[in-house]
């Protein structure tokens, strides 16, 4: 570790910080240190930064903005790679749209719109990045990123640069091929139709609407917990399971949206573990439904 340590000191991946608390950069506020924390401000540090990796046979996770994404109070050994701000291009060609990374996936749903490019409305609310979207097929309001993308440009865990078009990504509910064959995400192309800007932008202003009536979104949380399952809606069974509002530790059921678990100020990532753990026990209890979290759990435990 310690000679990986002087040659990423050495090499051009952008900056390099050490015991580096997470918590910092996770919509919860909860997570303990990465051992290594490398940010990149462009696509060849990033790249460099990778194929050092990979010859050290160094692991490596990839932290977007942090939402939807469980720290481990211990975090995380080995390298965690967040991109740096050299990495949030955004760039339009006729109906399609080229996006960096770490460009803010809400601002991009706004951009678009205002170029009157209709498809990403239900991005409006999803409070992550596009390298992390692509990465979760994120979606919302019955949509999501599979319907739009017509490409992706990965560095596998190689080193070596692909693009991956929509059906190379093998896309299903909150998946990608990338849970499966690691990768980073540099940037994404949408391809979107022509609408008409007023109407997107009222589709817009209603869901966000309807976000701040239903849902914590001045608190800290992570978006919704548990995957909507066949039978039914999760916050529905959660709550009718008695659940909102019911706290331990520092982590509570959001009386507001029973599918956000909130950070009341001092929780940690056990306290929230602990409060799924139980959700989904008193749910399967009462009505013989598994809930399945969909949020990702990382770091050592």
């Amino acid at each position: 570790m310690k000679q990986l340590k002087d040659k990423l000191i050495h090499a051009d991946v952008g900056e390099v910080r050490f015991d580096e608390s997470l918590a910092q950069f996770t919509t919860w506020k909860i997570g303990g240190p990465a051992d290594i924390l490398i940010i990149p401000g462009s696509k060849d540090q990033l790249v460099n930064a990778i194929q050092l990796l990979y010859r050290y046979e160094m692991p490596w996770k990839q932290l977007g903005r942090g939402s939807n994404l469980l720290i481990s109070d211990r975090g995380i050994r080995g390298v965690v790679i967040k991109l740096g701000r050299g990495m949030d291009d955004l760039r339009f060609e006729g109906n399609l749209v080229h996006a960096s990374a770490s460009y803010s996936f809400i601002k991009l749903a706004v951009m678009t719109g205002k170029k009157g490019l209709t498809g990403l409305e239900f991005a409006g609310g999803i409070p992550g990045s596009v390298g992390g979207a692509v990465y979760m097929n994120a979606g919302a309001h019955g949509s999501d990123v599979s319907r739009i993308l017509k490409s992706a440009e990965i560095v596998l865990e190689t080193g070596e640069l692909v693009q991956y078009g929509r059906e190379e990504m093998k896309f299903s509910y909150r998946h990608s091929i990338l849970h499966d064959r690691p990768g980073f995400v540099i940037g994404a192309t949408f391809e979107l139709e022509q609408g008409d800007s007023q109407q997107i932008a009222a589709a817009m202003a209603a869901n966000k609407a309807r976000r701040l009536r239903t849902q914590p979104l001045q608190l800290a949380s992570a978006g919704s917990v548990f995957r909507n399952p066949s039978e039914g809606y999760a916050a529905q069974l959660i709550e009718q399971a008695g659940l909102k509002g019911f706290r331990l530790g520092g982590a509570e059921v959001s009386g507001l949206h029973a599918n956000f678990i909130i950070n009341t100020g001092q929780a940690t990532a056990e306290d929230v573990l602990a409060l799924m753990t139980h959700i989904r026990h008193t749910v399967k209890e009462q009505f013989n439904i598994e809930l399945v979290p969909e949020v990702l759990v990382v770091g050592e435990r």
